[in-house]
């Protein structure tokens, strides 16, 4: 059993990463996990923020788009919000970082899209910055990298595991995203 968090970031859920053409591999099991850490964090009343990416011209997560929506529904209130980045840094440019403060929050649990750039770049400066992050390893994904001259395809798996080692030892990497619980003293 994991100790609880006390912040839920779900990072690009959006519908141009999980539905339709250019879907994730296996978006349907990502969705039903972050939808199950977001059902435990509103009946914990944990911190919720939901982020999402504004993308490039052309691409599935341009802003005003049908892939640029979030895919799970938001309960806009105090406790749960939507903050918006240009970069995969969840923290480079919003006001997450004064969201977190201004609820006391000292731990969170991290999910979405895509594990070796959003997710490690959101996580990444939250370990930096002295948070607890806990990271459900079926909670997060990518897609894989194709085949090259110099080098193989690599599945999405694979990218996905190097990505949560590349965040080392203060990482707390579960397995499970039903492992998580959310609580604490979160303001």
């Amino acid at each position: 059993m994991v100790e609880p968090v006390q912040a839920l970031l779900i990072i690009d859920l959006q519908e141009g990463g999980v539905a339709g053409d250019s879907a994730v591999p296996d978006a349907e099991r990502l969705v039903d996990r972050a939808g199950h850490l977001l059902d435990e964090a509103r009946a914990s009343g944990a911190l919720i923020v939901h982020v999402q990416n504004d993308g490039r011209p052309s691409t599935p997560d341009e802003p005003n788009t049908p892939g640029w929506e979030l895919h799970l529904p938001v309960a806009p209130g105090d406790r749960e919000v939507v903050i918006r980045k240009l970069n995969d840094d969840s923290f480079a440019g919003t006001p997450l970082t004064k969201l977190l403060a201004d609820h006391d929050v000292r731990s969170l649990a991290i999910c979405g899209l895509m594990s070796e750039m959003c997710v490690s770049a959101t996580a990444r400066t939250a370990l930096a910055r002295g948070f607890r992050v806990v990271l459900p390893q079926d909670a997060h994904t990518t897609t894989g990298i194709p085949a090259t001259a110099s080098g193989p395809a690599i599945s999405p798996e694979i990218v996905a595991r190097v990505a949560e080692w590349a965040l080392g030892d203060q990482l707390e990497l579960v397995e499970h995203a039903a492992d998580v619980r959310f609580g604490g003293n979160a303001g």
